[in-house]
């Protein structure tokens, strides 16, 4: 099975965890586009979604679903979104895409955390992926400092900014064995907006093609 058959068909399954009635919450992503595509085909069934970044809210608007600030939304049963990375306890790297903030705020809000991937993002540890950090620009030097005595190498992403205004560090060399005290440490370096480490919220469900691992 291709990657991108093996994407369309975790999407297609993942539109199973969607309640009907609710808000949905969506990623960003090459895998999330195939299930914006799927959720528009039920988007009479649907109050609407909240989503993790501009791209993926032009592509919902596109279809006509309902886009919603995740501060009005009462409750978000279910966010379906990819990752770079995924461990076989369901952790995650994210941010490839940039959107790792807001993607990691609705993570937390979502009573359950669907993760769509290919099996070329299956990992038995985490870091062969660059982690992502999200970084305010004025601390970029700074930061980098600290993620170097992590014992990484970071690279910032150049001419990228995220849609918080911000910019991306990418941190090369890592073999991540402890996701959650990386990713707690991280987010303490001053100047660091979040880490794309989903660890210590990881995710509920992986889809893999077909499989689903719990």
């Amino acid at each position: 099975m291709s990657a991108d058959a093996a994407k369309r068909r975790a999407a297609e399954k993942a539109i199973e965890f969607v309640e009907p009635g609710s808000i949905v919450g969506v990623g960003t992503g090459s895998t999330v586009a195939f299930f914006i595509e799927a959720l528009g085909r039920m988007k009479h069934d649907i109050e609407g979604a909240v989503s993790s970044s501009e791209r993926s809210t032009a592509q919902l608007r596109e279809l006509g679903i309902p886009v919603l600030d995740l501060n009005a939304a009462p409750e978000v049963p279910v966010y379906v979104d990819g990752a770079d990375e995924c461990d076989p306890h369901r952790r995650l790297i994210k941010g490839g895409g940039a959107a790792l903030t807001r993607e990691k705020i609705i993570a937390a809000v979502a009573r359950r955390f669907v993760c769509i991937i290919d099996p070329s993002k299956r990992v038995e540890v985490l870091g062969r992926f660059p982690l992502p950090v999200e970084v305010i620009p004025m601390a970029r030097s700074h930061v980098a400092r600290k993620l170097r005595a992590l014992g990484g190498s970071p690279v910032w992403r150049e001419g990228v900014t995220t849609d918080n205004g911000n910019w991306i560090l990418d941190l090369h060399g890592l073999r991540i064995v402890d996701p959650v005290g990386l990713e707690r440490e991280i987010n303490q370096i001053v100047g660091v907006v979040t880490v794309g480490l989903f660890a210590a919220r990881g995710a509920d469900v992986v889809i893999c093609g077909d499989e689903i691992l719990r």
